[in-house]
């Protein structure tokens, strides 16, 4: 499907094939979109991003579901707002130690394929998914922080 192309993933466990297939999806799905993959499966102590890719102005912090058929739900619909807090401690601890300076965002990449065929049948990029508080970002240009942080300092925050 667009190019994707089909993986060998038979040595792996179903749920670790299906990740991974969702992984190298999503990777070259960002990638036809223009965007360079900076990290897959970055870690920082317990908390990972699945995808850290960026463009001109942009950094961003991808998380991928992906399943094998739709059960009550979206594949995207699993990112909870305790991912959504791991993930934004986890880009904050990238963005410090890179010194990235591009506008952070936050997307989510679903996913649903058949596996005995690798056919993908649906598959959803939300950009922007969720947007962190302003405080959640460290020292970078996040659009609007510096406006946040001269109007808290007015109002004695």
């Amino acid at each position: 499907m667009n190019g994707l192309s089909k993986m060998n993933f038979g040595h792996l466990h179903i749920r670790n094939r299906t990740g991974l297939f969702g992984e190298d999806t999503a990777t070259n799905l960002l990638k036809q979109k223009g965007y360079r993959i900076i990290e897959r499966n970055w870690k920082t102590g317990h908390l990972e991003i699945d995808i850290i890719a960026e463009n001109k102005d942009t950094v961003a912090f991808v998380e991928v579901k992906t399943r094998s058929s739709l059960f009550n739900k979206r594949p995207e619909e699993y990112v909870d707002r305790e991912k959504e807090q791991n993930m934004i401690v986890a880009a904050n601890a990238y963005i410090k130690l890179t010194c990235n300076q591009k506008k952070p965002r936050f997307d989510i990449i679903g996913i649903i394929y058949q596996p005995i065929t690798q056919a993908i049948t649906y598959i959803n990029h939300i950009e922007n998914a969720f947007h962190p508080r302003l405080r959640s970002i460290g020292t970078n240009t996040y659009s609007g922080q510096r406006k946040w942080r001269a109007k808290s300092r007015k109002r004695g925050f």
